[in-house]
């Protein structure tokens, strides 16, 4: 009898020496990007995951980045200085590899915490119907800026997911789902220091695209003004969460 394993997830995970679109961000006292980084693997289930880490090198320092330290996943190096230019080269990088067009593709930026569980959370949530695009960042402000905001609700086994309007950019979809979509992607990043992640997926809406978020989240930004609630993230930057 032959067995064939699934398809793993490629996630895509874009880091850099300095940022001007995250050097502002007001942070937990622990954060730092190492810990993201720590964190994200310690929260893999590698049987389900592939890693590809993109390293930003325009304002290399002296001492390596940390992402050199690990050799179990490859790292491309881009030069491009802005956040927007460096998600170009992202998109630019996935096109050029060989993936069936059923790959689910993640793309997360450096400065995320995730919760144990988030690989199969991500999984379920491509099972729901209008599962176009999904995210596990349950963005606070989508309950505080948004008073007249609808949304559907879904369940699968493990979580409800609920539609919503936008995110960052970092969350997930199918490969045939990125390739339809591309002019769109590359359209809000292009000549732009930083991506307009929220116009983006506004436009993904208009053209009939549905975008599903965990409740709660199985991620956040490491920004705990927007961090995703109900989930004391602080505790994902301890040190005796990290070992």
């Amino acid at each position: 009898m032959i067995f064939f394993r699934k398809p793993k997830i490629e996630v895509f995970v874009r880091y850099c020496y300095y940022s001007n679109a995250s050097n502002h961000k007001k942070r937990d006292p622990a954060f730092s990007h190492e810990k993201c980084y720590q964190n994200l693997m310690q929260t893999a289930d590698f049987d389900k995951v592939n890693f590809t880490f993109l390293l930003d090198t325009h304002y290399v320092k002296n001492e390596p980045h940390f992402i050199h330290k690990q050799d179990q996943f490859p790292v491309v190096e881009m030069d491009a200085g802005a956040e927007g230019k460096s998600f170009i080269a992202l998109l630019d990088h996935v096109m050029q590899k060989k993936l069936s067009d059923e790959t689910i593709l993640y793309f997360v930026e450096d400065d995320y915490l995730h919760r144990e569980g988030w690989v199969d959370i991500l999984l379920e949530g491509f099972t729901l119907p209008k599962a176009d695009y999904v995210t596990l960042f349950d963005h606070r402000d989508k309950y505080e800026a948004y008073q007249d905001l609808k949304s559907e609700l879904f369940h699968t086994k493990s979580c409800h997911f609920r539609t919503t309007p936008s995110t960052t950019n970092t969350y997930a979809m199918r490969l045939k789902t990125l390739k339809k979509h591309l002019p769109i992607h590359r359209a809000f990043s292009e000549g732009r220091d930083i991506s307009a992640d929220h116009d983006k997926f506004l436009e993904l809406g208009n053209q009939g695209a549905t975008l599903l978020s965990s409740i709660p989240g199985w991620s956040t930004h490491a920004e705990p003004v927007f961090a995703s609630p109900c989930i004391n993230w602080s505790v994902y930057l301890t040190q005796e969460a990290l070992k």
